[in-house]
């Protein structure tokens, strides 16, 4: 079976000749065959712009992101129906910045289902998805989820 390949692309223009606190951090990045593009730059705390999304950010909004798909698909198969899903998700970088990594990533879903659906199969969908999300499982970070489940009255 062919892999299959996701490519991407970052732009940078600048120069780094003044030294670590002169140079841009703002970058631009794109995936083909997509064509919508990110104004990407460092976390502020590494002399960032703090109005662009950073490669902290987006590892924490790819996990959540596949969560969320992965919990769609799951819930779809078992003819659950998901009304609504938000997830405000958190990731902490480790203390020491010289061997720096993402170490913990929090999703906290609250997913809203029709009346009557069983919240105790919601959960253990949320679980399955979780099983099922391939970027979780491609990091070293650990990643939780706690879900909360709204049914509709």
């Amino acid at each position: 079976m062919e892999r299959l390949a996701h490519a991407a692309r970052l732009e940078w223009d600048g120069a780094t000749g003044e030294g670590y606190r002169a140079y841009s951090r703002n970058h631009t990045g794109t995936a083909p065959p997509a064509h919508a593009s990110l104004r990407l730059s460092a976390d502020p705390h590494f002399r960032g712009d703090p109005d662009l999304l950073n490669p902290e950010q987006l590892v924490v909004l790819a996990a959540a992101s596949c969560q969320l798909l992965s919990f769609l698909s799951v819930a779809a198969r078992k003819h659950v129906d998901v009304v609504r899903y938000t997830d405000d998700a958190t990731g902490f970088l480790s203390e020491d910045l010289r061997h720096a990594r993402i170490e913990l990533i929090e999703l906290n879903p609250v997913v809203h289902v029709v009346a009557g659906t069983d919240e105790e199969l919601v959960l253990r969908l949320v679980e399955q998805a979780h099983e099922e999300c391939y970027i979780a499982r491609s990091l070293i970070s650990e990643v939780t989820v706690g879900a909360t489940v709204r049914v509709a009255r």
